[in-house]
């Protein structure tokens, strides 16, 4: 599950990887709903059997819903540059912005490298579903399969101290810290983060 702005296109350089498996990689802005609870609840009838979720940033936070709404089906989560907790208030503040911006001004004016062939009103859409998510901190604790979180060196939105605390609170958790890489490991340092998706998937070989 893709991070924010982009879109299921992002996991190309993962797709050797996932080759043998049975994957899918939505397009999250296609969803029906505003929320991340809306988006679990479609991808868990949209998927009958059970799940290995894998996110970054935005796609954590969704893969995190999932195990919380279907724990018994969520066998392991691995997540890249997500953090446990709800945003601030300070953050929320930012979504905001980020919300009149694309009103006012459109996608072209906010971030002219989101993924093409999306409206305002999706990332409208997905910026109130950033925003508005639950924390999911209890998700982690309580959590019984493998939990992976990795997060990049220079990550500017989920620094390591961060995320070594968060993996401290799961029964079975693991950091990884990639060198070199911000917040899209999967993007920045694609070659590493393919090692510790093939070795993460492992588990059910």
């Amino acid at each position: 599950m893709h991070a924010f702005p982009y879109d299921e296109r992002m996991w190309e350089p993962q797709h050797d990887v996932l080759a043998g498996w049975d994957w899918m990689a939505p397009s999250l802005y296609e969803l029906p709903g505003a929320s991340v609870e809306e988006w679990a609840r479609a991808l868990l009838e949209r998927v009958p059997d059970e799940i290995v979720a894998v996110g970054a940033s935005m796609g954590g936070y969704l893969a995190l819903e999932l195990a919380r709404q279907a724990p018994e089906r969520v066998c392991g989560l691995l997540l890249a540059g997500s953090r446990a907790g709800a945003d601030s208030p300070e953050r929320r503040a930012f979504r905001d912005e980020t919300i009149r911006t694309l009103r006012e001004q459109g996608v072209d004016a906010w971030n002219p490298d989101a993924a093409p062939g999306y409206g305002a009103d999706d990332f409208v859409r997905a910026t109130q579903a950033l925003r508005d998510r639950a924390d999911a901190s209890d998700v982690v604790a309580s959590f019984a399969g493998p939990f992976v979180l990795v997060v990049g060196e220079h990550d500017e939105l989920l620094g390591v101290d961060e995320a070594r605390a968060i993996v401290e609170t799961a029964p079975d958790g693991r950091l990884e810290v990639v060198p070199g890489a911000g917040h899209i490991v999967g993007l920045d340092q694609p070659g590493r983060f393919n090692e510790i998706l093939r070795e993460f998937l492992s588990t059910w070989t």
